[in-house]
C-alpha cells in the first residue's frame, strides 16, 4: 500500500461496520444479547486486529502469506458477520416483520409467490435448475474474486471493496428489519409463530419430486449450517449477484452474458426455492442499484485522496 498507514476504503468500511455494530451492542443489547460484553470485545479486537494487520503488512510487504490475508480478510469475515445479524436482530423488535411482508405480497400479487411458484412448477428439471442457480451465488463470488485476484490485484481489491460495502449495508438492515422469509411457513423459529390468519388454508409442503434433487439437498445443508434467521430483506443474494455481474461487465467481459443469465435465474430462484419473498428480490435489486455506484464513488475517492 502506498500511503503511510496503508489504509484503503475497505479497511475504513470494515472498521466502521465493526464500530457501528459494537455501538449497537453496547447501547441496545438489553435482554436480547445475553453475551453482549464478549461480542463487544470481539468487535473492539477486530478493529485493532485490522489496524495491526495493515501496519505490519506495510512494514513487511515481502511476506506472501501476510499479503494474501491483507487482501482477503474482508471475505473471511462475511460469514461470521452474517451469522451475527441473527444474534442482534431483536434489539429493536422482539419478533419478526414477516406478517407485514406476507400481507404486502398478498395485496400486490393476490397470492404468495414464494408458495405458488413451486406448487405450479413442481418438476425436477425446473427445481434443480433453480436450486443450482441459487447455489451459483457462491460460485459467482468465488469465480470473480479468484480470477481477479490472480490476474490483477488492484481490480480484485476494487471488487472486494464494493462487495464488502454492499454486504455491510445489507447486514445493518438485517439487524434493524428482521424478516425470516417464506421459511416461516415450514418451521418454528424459537417462540415466534405467524398470526393464525396468515397461514394458508392448506399447509404448504415441498413436492416429493423437488426434494429428490441433489441441489435441493445441498442448499438444505448449507442453510442448516449457516442460517441467520431474519436476514431476508433485502436479498443479499440478489444484491451481491448483481455486484459480481457488474464486475464481469467491467473486468471479465468474455463471461459477462453467461453471468448475467445466471444472475437472472438466481433472482427467480430466490422466490421459487422459498428463501425470499418477491419484495426481497426487488429490495435486493434496488440495493445494488444504489450501493454499487456509491461504493464505486467512495472507492475511487479514496484512491484520488491517496488512501490506496
Amino acid at each position: 500500500m502506498s500511503t503511510e498507514r496503508g489504509y484503503t476504503f475497505v479497511d475504513y468500511c470494515t472498521q466502521a461496520y465493526l464500530g457501528v455494530v459494537g455501538l449497537i451492542v453496547l447501547c441496545l443489547h438489553g435482554h436480547a444479547v445475553p453475551n453482549w460484553p464478549l461480542l463487544l470485545g470481539l468487535h473492539v479486537a477486530g478493529i485493532g486486529a485490522i489496524h495491526g494487520l495493515i501496519r505490519f503488512q506495510a512494514r513487511r510487504p515481502e511476506l506472501r502469506l501476510l499479503d494474501f490475508v491483507r487482501y482477503f480478510y474482508p471475505v473471511l469475515l462475511y460469514g461470521f458477520l452474517y451469522c451475527e445479524t441473527g444474534m442482534l436482530n431483536h434489539v429493536l423488535f422482539p419478533g419478526f416483520l414477516d406478517p407485514d411482508f406476507i400481507r404486502l405480497e398478498a395485496r400486490v400479487f393476490g397470492v404468495q409467490p414464494s408458495l405458488a411458484l413451486m406448487d405450479r412448477l413442481p418438476y425436477p428439471a425446473v427445481s434443480e435448475l433453480l436450486y443450482a442457480a441459487y447455489f451459483s451465488y457462491y460460485v459467482m463470488i468465488g469465480t470473480v474474486g479468484g480470477v481477479l485476484f490472480f490476474r490483477n490485484r488492484e481490480r480484485f481489491f476494487h471488487f472486494v471493496s464494493v462487495a464488502s460495502f454492499v454486504f455491510y449495508v445489507c447486514y445493518l438492515v438485517y439487524i434493524f428489519l428482521p424478516v425470516i422469509g417464506p421459511r416461516i411457513f415450514f418451521r418454528q423459529f424459537g417462540d415466534y409463530s405467524l398470526p393464525a390468519d396468515l397461514w394458508p388454508p392448506v399447509a404448504p409442503s415441498f413436492p416429493a419430486a423437488v426434494q429428490a434433487g441433489p441441489f435441493y439437498h445441498l442448499m438444505a445443508w448449507i442453510y442448516q449450517q449457516f442460517e441467520a434467521p431474519g436476514a431476508a430483506f433485502p436479498s443479499s443474494h440478489v444484491a451481491i449477484a448483481i455486484t459480481t455481474v457488474y464486475f464481469s461487465f467491467l473486468y471479465l467481459r468474455p463471461i459477462r452474458w453467461w453471468h448475467l443469465a445466471a444472475m437472472v435465474l438466481l433472482c427467480c430462484s430466490t422466490v421459487y426455492c422459498r428463501y425470499h419473498y418477491a419484495v426481497d428480490v426487488v429490495g435486493g435489486i434496488l440495493t445494488a442499484a444504489v450501493l454499487i455506484p456509491l461504493g464505486n464513488r467512495l472507492y475511487f475517492k479514496f484512491i484520488r485522496g491517496g488512501a490506496h
